[in-house]
């Protein structure tokens, strides 16, 4: 009768914590945890691994359970965010697919593509495959033509990544983003030239690609992006010089201080707008999609010029008089 008592509280005992294994959470901890689970790892290990994290009340049940369905041998390797709250099958469900976690990057509009292609290669967790100081093999990686300057080593490749936020996962490279920037600019370009506004003055998109990148220089205040873009095609319509600072900055390149003085303004460089007629052979950032927009469809404007006048906007001026009037107000007098 003892025997028979004993086997019935054993029996009853086991029911109770196989109960509690499959319908409560896996960890009585509430705080999610990444853990990376190593190539060619045993479900032994991954079990002692999640119960070191806290993540896993008991491991040895987990490896019995994993090899009575079979699945022993399906876990991924990889990151994975674990909760703590979730159920046994969920947890082996996950770690099946391996539903790896994903780390935004985000590129930076009216930044230059020097100064991202920085930020790419040093984010972490991420394999380093770019040597960002060899141009030329920057150049071939994107299928990209031109000889290097050596002043502007990175014009060629300028303004040609999408500047929006990318994921990755541990172990991509940093040219894995790359490319896909440059094939999502490259598409996105295409698909704007092609529902453009017609008799605009650049004749290519690249040149489009290129006025893009002076409207993301010059405003900060998305809703004006439009009417900069058109005050810039009607001055090319009309045969003006673009005159604009921002291209300026550009061509004194890794001199400039933060100051364009009058000798910067008189000196005759590619870039300086003030001195050349049309646009600068490159961009001098990357744009983004807005901007793109902007320029393929620009709003029809009187204005020839504008001037900041403080919070990111401008004041537009139809002609000099009016406009020197507004550099009187919102600048010298600032």
């Amino acid at each position: 009768m003892g025997f028979i008592v004993g086997s019935i509280v054993v029996v009853g005992a086991l029911a109770w914590q196989w109960n509690n294994f499959i319908t409560h959470p896996i960890a009585s901890s509430t705080a999610k945890q990444i853990i990376e689970i190593k190539p060619g790892s045993s479900a032994n290990k991954v079990a002692h691994l999640l119960h070191k994290q806290a993540l896993l009340n008991s491991p040895k049940l987990f490896s019995w359970y994993l090899r009575y369905l079979g699945k022993h041998t399906q876990l991924k390797a990889g990151e994975i965010e674990i909760d703590p709250q979730w159920s046994i099958d969920t947890l082996i469900d996950k770690l099946i697919e391996g539903q790896a976690v994903l780390y935004p990057v985000a590129l930076i509009a009216g930044q230059t593509v020097q100064e991202n292609l920085q930020m790419i290669h040093s984010l972490p967790k991420i394999k380093q495959e770019l040597d960002i100081s060899d141009i030329a093999g920057l150049q071939a990686l994107l299928g990209i033509e031109g000889k290097i300057d050596s002043k502007y080593p990175y014009a060629n490749v300028e303004g040609w990544l999408l500047p929006e936020t990318y994921y990755y996962q541990s172990g991509d490279s940093d040219k894995q983003i790359v490319l896909r920037a440059y094939q999502s600019m490259k598409t996105k370009l295409d698909q704007a030239w092609s529902t453009r506004d017609k008799n605009l003055p650049v004749k290519t998109p690249y040149e489009a690609l290129i006025l893009a990148s002076i409207v993301e220089k010059e405003t900060g205040f998305a809703a004006e992006r439009p009417k900069i873009a058109g005050v810039f095609i009607k001055r090319m319509k009309i045969g003006m010089r673009l005159q604009t600072d921002p291209t300026v900055i550009y061509g004194i390149g890794q001199s400039y201080d933060g100051n364009i003085r009058k000798r910067d303004l008189l000196k005759t460089t590619a870039y300086n707008t003030y001195k050349i007629n049309g646009l600068p052979p490159t961009p001098i950032a990357l744009p983004s999609k807005e901007a793109i927009d902007a320029v393929m469809h620009p709003e029809k404007t009187k204005a020839l010029y504008f001037v900041a006048k403080g919070g990111g906007e401008h004041h537009f001026s139809n002609n000099l008089i009016e406009h020197n009037r507004a550099v009187n107000k919102y600048l010298l007098k600032r």
